[in-house]
């Protein structure tokens, strides 16, 4: 199994977090996960502070949406530990700023574009875009009233990451997020992810697509 960390210790990780005025980090240590009797991945260590990426790699099967579901605190590691700021992720501090969008939309076709932002705005605390902004945003203005049944692959997918525009979470966890996207689409969500990342967020990934964030430190771990 092949590792690209980042090449220092946690110290660091706290330095540059004063730098950027952020007290935010994530940390794994000695992370290992268990599927049917494999391992897919063990001895996994990584650091993430605010205004960093971290891209997941690896072929179908490699353990990526698993290490996602362990950093969501959906499952537990089979060994070692995750902590948001020093702390475990039992805490509802770490769920009040992390917002995560799996490899499916999670959109309810029955309910409208506008309808879908709101529910999702119910849930939580409110962000840096409002919903007409957000819609402007992700290329959906003027969509408010359609249903979500109606849309295209790539506007359902839109759609979905237009939740982390109207919701305020500095950390987001997303699997596969340019799945259905065109080219188009894709620079769009690479700008968002930008944009985030220079505001003090962080974001952790899976994706095949190369991701192209020229401003972002970005750090990757293959898990092939």
């Amino acid at each position: 199994m092949k590792q690209y960390g980042s090449g220092y210790s946690l110290f660091d990780g706290y330095f540059k977090a004063m730098q950027t005025k952020s007290t935010h980090f994530l940390e794994g240590t000695g992370l290992s996960c268990i599927r049917d009797d494999r391992v897919l991945f063990k001895n996994l260590a990584f650091e993430l502070v605010s205004g960093q990426v971290l891209l997941l790699e690896g072929k179908n099967g490699s353990g990526k949406t698993s290490l996602l579901r362990i950093l969501c605190g959906f499952r537990e590691p089979d060994f070692g530990q995750v902590h948001w700021c020093g702390e475990a992720l039992n805490n509802s501090e770490f769920y009040a700023q992390m917002a995560y969008v799996g490899h499916l939309d999670g959109v309810k076709k029955e309910l409208t574009v506008l309808e879908n932002l709101k529910m999702s705005l119910a849930l939580s605390s409110s962000g840096p875009y409002s919903l007409n902004e957000a819609l402007t945003k992700v290329h959906l203005a003027g969509y408010d009233d359609v249903l979500v049944q109606a849309l295209s692959a790539g506007q359902k997918r839109r759609l979905s990451l237009a939740r982390l525009l109207i919701t305020k979470n500095v950390l987001w966890i997303l699997d596969e997020p340019f799945t259905s996207l065109d080219k188009h689409g894709i620079t769009l969500i690479e700008t968002l992810m930008t944009e985030h990342c220079a505001n003090g967020g962080m974001i952790v990934l899976t994706s095949h697509h190369d991701i192209v964030l020229p401003d972002v430190d970005v750090k990757r771990i293959n898990l092939s």
